[in-house]
């Protein structure tokens, strides 16, 4: 068998009450049911983020963050939309890397409490992982209205996102495997041998 794919989920809000964590939990639940996938749940909580420095001189103080990406094979970013826009706690744990995610393969999905599903937030990601060095998957995955979407405890409630979800993961699981072999037999002054 092939090597397993390690693909991180990163949750895209630090938000009280925020619908998109249970998106990012079921999505890394299903990633984990897959054979040949490993996954881990990043949740911007979790980073103590200075506010007198910013960017990738910082990444050292976010070794599980920075060492989990340079092990990655492709990245899923949960992001609820705000103001048509993509939340600051998100920008700022996407910006403590840089060479680490040339060449990777990253999922966008997009969470609203609105009948788009986020479709602006991920329009808005995608010029900031395309300047990261992440290649997009053309396939997103939206949550319009999300909180009719799961019960309390995280189930889900509409069967139509576990199809959504195998072929979102379909197209991802292509892109990594695809990018991982030409970042181990091609050269590239991001990932020389």
């Amino acid at each position: 068998m092939t090597e397993s794919l390690f693909i991180p989920v990163l949750v895209g809000t630090t938000r009280k009450e925020r619908q998109s964590e249970l998106v990012a939990r079921w999505l890394a639940g299903k990633i984990a049911e897959r054979d040949g996938f490993e996954t881990r749940l990043f949740d911007p909580r979790h980073f103590d983020l200075p506010r007198d420095h910013y960017g990738t001189e910082t990444k050292d103080q976010f070794p599980e963050w920075r060492d989990a990406i340079i092990r990655a094979d492709g990245l899923v970013i949960v992001a609820p939309e705000y103001n048509h826009g993509y939340p600051g706690a998100l920008k700022s744990v996407l910006d403590i890397l840089l060479r680490e995610y040339v060449h990777k393969a990253v999922a966008l999905v997009g969470v609203s409490s609105g009948p788009w599903g986020g479709t602006r937030v991920v329009e808005s990601l995608v010029p900031v992982v395309r300047e990261l060095g992440l290649a997009v998957t053309f396939s997103d995955l939206n949550f319009p209205l999300v909180a009719s979407k799961f019960d309390a405890e995280g189930g889900l409630l509409d069967a139509a996102y576990e199809r959504r979800a195998g072929d979102f993961l379909d197209e991802l699981e292509w892109m990594a495997r695809t990018l991982r072999w030409g970042r181990e037999n091609l050269p590239s002054k991001f990932h020389p041998k």
